[in-house]
């Protein structure tokens, strides 16, 4: 696994945080950063590669968990990370629940962990896709040898 086809988009209105974040790991993978969700879900639009979404939970106008909400029925395949410096036990139930967030981190966040996170949940996204891929080629067989039976039965 190359870490530089990894591309993480990290959702934050602290600008300080965001410049953290990229310094941290532009090395490890290909970072996108935006400062609200309006912003993020331009960026989305424009790179459908994104396969990881980190996102604050508190931001205005927009919570993360509304944010990933939103997202859901355009990019259902993402993988979701909220991250908070709070500890609000219903935003990680909604968080659970209405953003099928993969992962919690909190602030400060720890670069290891990060990093190790974003590294799982792109081995998930990967498995994803190829059971995605191997259920269409199963579903592709299946109707080929429903056809076979069905023109063995008319003769």
């Amino acid at each position: 696994m190359d870490p530089k086809n990894i591309n993480v988009l990290y959702v934050d209105d602290e600008v300080n945080n965001i410049i953290s974040f990229k310094a941290a790991f532009r090395r490890d993978f290909n970072v996108y950063t935006a400062e609200n969700a309006a912003v993020a879900r331009q960026i989305l639009d424009e790179n459908p590669a994104i396969q990881i979404i980190i996102s604050d939970q508190r931001m205005p106008n927009m919570t993360g968990i509304e944010f990933f909400e939103s997202i859901i029925p355009i990019y259902p395949e993402t993988i979701r990370i909220l991250i908070t410096g709070y500890s609000d036990v219903k935003a990680v139930v909604d968080a659970i629940n209405l953003g099928q967030v993969y992962k919690y981190l909190s602030k400060p966040w720890v670069e290891a962990e990060v990093r190790n996170f974003v590294h799982k949940a792109y081995e998930l996204f990967e498995l994803r896709r190829e059971n995605k891929a191997l259920t269409d080629k199963l579903l592709e067989v299946n109707k080929k040898l429903e056809f076979l039976a069905r023109q063995n039965l008319l003769s």
